[in-house]
C-alpha cells in the first residue's frame, strides 16, 4: 500500500496548492471571523470533498448526469462567487474596540451559515468535481493492476483528503497569525482584494464554460 500512499499525497499537495476561489476563502473567513470561523469554513469544504468522492466511487452515473448539466452548475457557483466578491468588496465590515481588530462574536447560526458556505462555494465549483472526477477515474484504472484494489482506492482517497483537511487548517493557523499583525485598514483592503478574485474568478468560470460550449454547438 506504500504506492496509495504515495499517490494519495501527491494528489493531496496538487489539491491543497491548487489556486482557486477556495484558498482565498479560508484566508479570508480566519482574517475576519478568527480561527472559528475559518475551521467552520474549512469543514463545509471536506464534507463536500467526501461526499463528492462518494458519488464519484458509488454513483457513477449520477455523476455523469451531473456533469452533463456542468455548465448550470457551473453558473450557479460562478454566480455564488461573484455575490460573494460584491459583498467583500462594498459590503464587508471590519470590526474595530479601540483602534484594534475585534474578532466577531460567532453563534452557532453564524458558524453553521460559514459552513454551508464553504460546501456550497466547493460542491459547486466545476473545477472541484472535475478533479475528482478524473481522479476516479485514474485511480479506478490503476486500482486494477493491484492485488488489492478496494484498499488501494480506500487508501488514496483518505490519504488525499486527509492532507488536504491538514493543509487547509495549516492556512487557517497561519493566517490567525497574520491577523494579529495587520490593521484595521490592511484588512479592509484584503476583503477588497479577496472580492474582485472571487467576482474575477466566477466570471473567468461562466466565460470559459460560455466558449467551451460554444465550440461543442451546444449553444
Amino acid at each position: 500500500m506504500f504506492e496509495a500512499l504515495v499517490k494519495g499525497l501527491i494528489l493531496g499537495l496538487l489539491l491543497s496548492v491548487s489556486v482557486g476561489p477556495v484558498i482565498f476563502s479560508i484566508l479570508k473567513q480566519s482574517l475576519n471571523n478568527g480561527h472559528r470561523g475559518g475551521y467552520a469554513f474549512i469543514a463545509g469544504v471536506s464534507v463536500s470533498d467526501v461526499l463528492i468522492v462518494i458519488i464519484c466511487n458509488m454513483f457513477t452515473r449520477l455523476f455523469d448526469t451531473m456533469l452533463e448539466h456542468e455548465l448550470i452548475i457551473g453558473i450557479a457557483g460562478s454566480s455564488l462567487l461573484v455575490a460573494l466578491g460584491i459583498y467583500n468588496f462594498f459590503f464587508r465590515k471590519v470590526q474595530v474596540e479601540n483602534g484594534m481588530l475585534t474578532t466577531n462574536n460567532l453563534r452557532t447560526h453564524h458558524l453553521a451559515g460559514i459552513f454551508f458556505s464553504g460546501f456550497f462555494m466547493n460542491a459547486l465549483n466545476p473545477g472541484a468535481l472535475l478533479f475528482w472526477f478524473a481522479t476516479t477515474a485514474t485511480i479506478t484504472a490503476d486500482s486494477k493492476l493491484v492485488e488489492h484494489p478496494d484498499q488501494y482506492r480506500v487508501v488514496v482517497f483518505l490519504t488525499t483528503l486527509a492532507f488536504n483537511l491538514a493543509a487547509d487548517t495549516t492556512k487557517v493557523l497561519l493566517a490567525n497569525k497574520i491577523r494579529l499583525k495587520l490593521t484595521p485598514h490592511n484588512i479592509h483592503i484584503i476583503n477588497r482584494i479577496s472580492g474582485v478574485i472571487l467576482a474575477g474568478f466566477g466570471i473567468a468560470i461562466v466565460v470559459t464554460m460560455l466558449i467551451r460550449n460554444a465550440h461543442a454547438g451546444n449553444l
